[in-house]
């Protein structure tokens, strides 16, 4: 269950932020994960309270957007919506399909006291 070690540095970079901008606690996180990330959202789901526990997101509410895959194709130079890593060109059928969003996994919001 590699979400567990994203979580983890999730905690990391609240960690750090904490520091730099100067804020003690978390209320809400925002996630924005592409559904072609091979990362569950369930597994984060389940997992956040118990990386977060004894952290300054103790308690925060996580939020999980996902987002759809998009590519676009290298022959054609039309965009996509593409469901796997690996579907080919919905116009022209070629293979050739640069992923353009869906493969990401970031912290899209915070809300911090």
């Amino acid at each position: 269950m590699h979400e567990l070690s994203l979580l983890e540095n999730v905690r990391e970079i609240l960690e750090d932020h904490a520091l730099n901008q100067n804020f003690s606690k978390v209320t809400k996180v925002t996630l924005e994960i592409g559904k072609l990330s091979c990362v569950e959202p369930q597994a984060l789901r389940f997992g956040f309270d118990v990386v977060m526990k004894g952290s300054l997101a103790e308690n925060a509410e996580l939020i999980i957007t996902e987002l759809n895959g998009i590519g676009l194709c290298q022959h054609c130079q039309q965009q996509i919506a593409i469901e796997t890593l690996y579907d080919p060109c919905a116009y022209c059928g070629s293979p050739v399909v640069t992923i353009i969003q869906g493969a990401e996994m970031k912290i899209k919001d915070l809300v911090v006291i």
